[in-house]
């Protein structure tokens, strides 16, 4: 499957979404760090020490659920905050809380600014399908179909598996490999003969975890080296490196 740049036995490929799908990871960055520098400066005075949008971001939240990067990073500074409820509100001093103001800024970003697509994605998967295979989208957003539906690419995946989905299955998020081994299970296709494309750190080690066939790590910030230490086989800056073309 050379016009792809993937092995011959690859049947269907799994996508995450931001940074991958759409150029909202940077949006993502942004919101967390908002959160995150409001909580630790009223916590710390003057001993406030920022989030760091880029390095915080890809070593603790990338690619995990919302709830997961807010204890994760959390941890990494020694901070240990009461669970919550999911539904909290977004000034609740709680895991939930903070992952729910999160939230907030992010869709206020998101409807201000508006979502773009990277459009050598796009044409990459049209040309997976035209190829005969299947796709999926896999993501630990609660906000999936709404983005996919702001840029018309819903109908380019045969299954999605997102935080809503994941919530109502009970799977884990990254980096453990559950939500992509669900996606290639509805797809009806072993692991071994499946494809993950991520950015994060996170989503490299659920790749590897998880026994794919083909990770493939997408470098928008300059971490190549760093996504093959988690798991990829191969990094590129941008999909259509890959190929897709007839």
């Amino acid at each position: 499957m050379t016009q792809l740049g993937l092995p011959d036995d690859i049947l269907a490929c799994l996508f995450d979404l931001d940074g991958v799908v759409t150029k909202t990871a940077v949006v993502h960055a942004a919101a967390w760090k908002e959160t995150f520098d409001a909580f630790l400066r009223e916590r710390d005075g003057e001993d406030f020490r920022p989030f760091d949008a880029t390095a915080d971001y890809a070593e603790y939240v990338d690619g995990r659920p919302r709830a997961d990067g807010v204890r994760t990073f959390l941890a990494a500074r020694g901070i240990e905050l009461p669970e919550g409820h999911p539904d909290d509100p977004p000034d609740a001093a709680t895991v939930h809380g903070l992952g729910n103001r999160k939230n907030r800024l992010l869709l206020a970003k998101i409807r201000t600014e508006g979502v773009e697509p990277y459009e050598g994605t796009l044409r990459y998967v049209e040309a997976v399908r035209a190829h005969g295979l299947r796709t999926a989208i896999v993501s630990s957003s609660a906000n999936t179909v709404d983005v996919l539906h702001s840029i018309d690419a819903e109908h380019l995946f045969d299954v999605r598996i997102d935080g809503v989905v994941a919530a109502a299955r009970r799977l884990p998020g990254k980096p453990h490999p559950d939500t992509f081994l669900a996606a290639a299970r509805d797809l009806g296709v072993p692991p071994a003969r499946a494809a993950v494309f991520e950015d994060a750190l996170a989503g490299m080690e659920a790749g590897r975890g998880g026994h794919f066939g083909y990770v493939v790590g997408i470098d928008r910030v300059g971490r190549s080296d760093a996504l093959y230490a988690h798991g990829a086989d191969v990094v590129v800056t941008d999909l259509a490196e890959l190929g897709g073309k007839e």
